[in-house]
This record gives C-alpha cells, sequence and structure tokens, in this order.
C-alpha cells in the first residue's frame, strides 16, 4: 500500500520529493527520485551536463511539474496549489533569469522589483523600508557601491551577486542558486564562495540549494550533496559521507580523485 504523506511529515521540510520523473519528448530527465530538505540544511547538487540538475531546481523553484510523483514545497503539493502564490517564499537565481533583467535597469531597482516578481520596474509602488532592504542586501554581497550603475555594465560577478541581493529581498523560505559560479574567473570564483559561505553559516538564513559541475565551489557551511547521473541519484546525504572518490567516479563517468584542503574540496583526473 502507498505510503501517505500527512501534513505534519512537512512540518520540517521546505522541499519532499517521492518518486519523481520528468519526461520531455521521449527524453527522462529526472528518474524515480526522493529526495528531502529540511529547514536548516544547505544541498549542493552536483553532476555533469545533462543531469538533470537545472531540471530538478526548476522543479524546487515551482517552475515545472514533475511527469510522474509528488513535489511538496514548503508544505504545499505541486498540482494543487498557486504557484504563483507560492514561488515568492522561494529565492531563485540563474542566468536565464538574469538575461531577463532590462540593461538599463539601475542595481538598487533590480533588487526592489524582486517585491513584485518583476524584472523591470514599470509603476510598482515601493516604500523605505523595501529600499534600505534592497541596500542592506546589496552591502552584504558586497556591491552596495554599484547600486545606481546600470545592470548591463556590471562584470559577470557583480551581475551574479547582484542576483542573489534580488533574491533574498522577499526574505524567502529557501534560497536556490543555479550555478551561480558559472562564466566567473578565479577571483570572482573565491569572493562569491567566501560570501555564499557566510551565509550558509548564517542561522537565520533559509535552506539552500546550489546547483553546480564543480567540487571547488562548494562553499563552508554547506551540510549536505545530491549527486546525479543521466537524470538518476548517485548519491545523497551528508556532505561529507556522500562526497567522495567512487561516488564522484561514478557520477561523472571517469576516474576521478577528490582531495580535501581545510573546508574546500578539490577534484582531479587519475
Amino acid at each position: 500500500m502507498a505510503r501517505v504523506t500527512q501534513r505534519s511529515d512537512l512540518d520540517d521540510l521546505v522541499v519532499r520529493m517521492s518518486g519523481v520523473a520528468v519526461r520531455r519528448g521521449g527524453a527522462t530527465l529526472l528518474n524515480d527520485l526522493d529526495w528531502d530538505v529540511e529547514l536548516d540544511e544547505r544541498w549542493v547538487i552536483l553532476g555533469p551536463n545533462g543531469a538533470g540538475k537545472t531540471t530538478l531546481l526548476k522543479l524546487a523553484a515551482a517552475e515545472m511539474h514533475p511527469t510522474m510523483g509528488r513535489v511538496h514545497l514548503l508544505g504545499e503539493q505541486l498540482g494543487r496549489v498557486d504557484v504563483f502564490e507560492l514561488r515568492p517564499r522561494i529565492g531563485f537565481t540563474s542566468a536565464a533569469l538574469a538575461d531577463r533583467i532590462p540593461a538599463t535597469e539601475t542595481v538598487r531597482d533590480v533588487v526592489i522589483s524582486a517585491g513584485y516578481a518583476v524584472v523591470g520596474r514599470w509603476r510598482e509602488s515601493y516604500d523605505a523600508m523595501d529600499t534600505e532592504r534592497a541596500d542592506h542586501l546589496l552591502d552584504t554581497l558586497g556591491v552596495a557601491h554599484l547600486s545606481q550603475r546600470q545592470f548591463g555594465t556590471l562584470s559577470e560577478g557583480e551581475r551574479k551577486r547582484v542576483s542573489i541581493a534580488r533574491a533574498l529581498l522577499t526574505d524567502p523560505e529557501m534560497l536556490l542558486l543555479d550555478e551561480p559560479a558559472a562564466g566567473l574567473d578565479l577571483g570572482g570564483r573565491e569572493d562569491l564562495v567566501r560570501r555564499l559561505s557566510g551565509l550558509a553559516m548564517d542561522p537565520a538564513a533559509p535552506a539552500m540549494v546550489m546547483v553546480t559541475h564543480h567540487v571547488e565551489e562548494i562553499p563552508p557551511g554547506f551540510t549536505h550533496a545530491l549527486l546525479l547521473g543521466d537524470g538518476n541519484v548517485v548519491a545523497s546525504g551528508l556532505l561529507e559521507d556522500v562526497l567522495n572518490s567512487e561516488n564522484l567516479s561514478t557520477t561523472f563517468g571517469q576516474d576521478l580523485v577528490l582531495q580535501r584542503y581545510g573546508d574546500r574540496y578539490f577534484a582531479l583526473r587519475r
């Protein structure tokens, strides 16, 4: 007999996926996936191109529905909730979202317009508290000095940090980061990793889920890992339990050696 999930089972969870599959055009993007994320957890999703990482994040962002299985987000089940009421409770950053932001939009307006879940400020009305919060978040991410700059003039690293500030504006219950370090140079990557580490270690921060291809981008303070290969879960659980050479080699289909220096990870091919 199938297990019926009671509401009380979801009280400490921001994500519960049970038997989830996603199929598009004859291709299986995710297959029979189970995954729980609790309120105080910070997850990294690792895997090669085409593994299903972004698909999984879109499910968690209520941007996509599964072909099979059940997805509960913040206590609500996809298919039985108005996603337009659910999405403001989830902070989501991705390159696709950043590409929709008008190049002439000021940095402060990029952040503050998240209050209405729009890109490109028009006739919305914001109060002083909105502006103060936007400025505080920009300062936290180290880009307060750019508040009056146009978004299109920013470097890739600056754009990433502004996008994260925008995702945090509504005080979300979950923060989803789709490859936040992609395209950054070494200095930009290390600065972003440091700032994400500070956020991850803040007990007041929301649950966090970050997609990446690279173990070097895992910020200290992240607690759990989900390794995906060809739409299937290779390993899932506490970061230090599942992130090892064997699981990483299986995930990427190569003979890899995982090394750890302090609280950072690195991987090399044998």
